[in-house]
């Protein structure tokens, strides 16, 4: 299962759920699996990857046997979108720390900003395959 590339999202998350819309629409050719953090695969997938999961709650990157969190996952999964979404990458060379500052800052308001949900997401029939049950 994790030979795939497989984002973990909150799945009653409306800027998370947005994001998720915003990467099917530019990755035609279905680099990308999804998967809610609430999820039996996202339980099992946040078990398996433990220690580095627990430090974030929203968007998370699993390629392979590797974990990307925070602002890497963010990069690293523009990196491979079609268009211009690729050049975001660059940002790659600021500073970590800095990054995850200003990613953390947003992860810790985005309920406040773009609002929550009562329930997880629920894939479209055609996009159901993308997601891992």
């Amino acid at each position: 299962m994790t030979e795939k590339n497989i984002i973990l999202f909150d799945g009653v998350c409306n800027l998370c759920v947005s994001s998720v819309q915003f990467i099917i629409k530019r990755d035609p050719v279905g680099i990308f699996y999804f998967a809610s953090l609430q999820s039996d695969v996202g339980v099992r997938l946040s078990e398996n990857f433990g220690a580095l999961i627990e430090k974030t709650d929203s968007i998370i990157l699993i390629k392979g046997d590797k974990c990307y969190i925070e602002s890497d996952a963010a990069l690293k999964i523009a990196s491979k979108l079609k268009g211009g979404w690729k050049l975001l990458y660059i940002f790659i060379i600021i500073p970590k720390p800095l990054r995850d500052a200003v990613y953390r800052y947003v992860a810790r308001n985005r309920y406040k900003w773009f609002g929550k949900k009562d329930a997880c997401m629920i894939p479209s029939p055609d996009l159901k395959k993308r997601f891992m049950e």
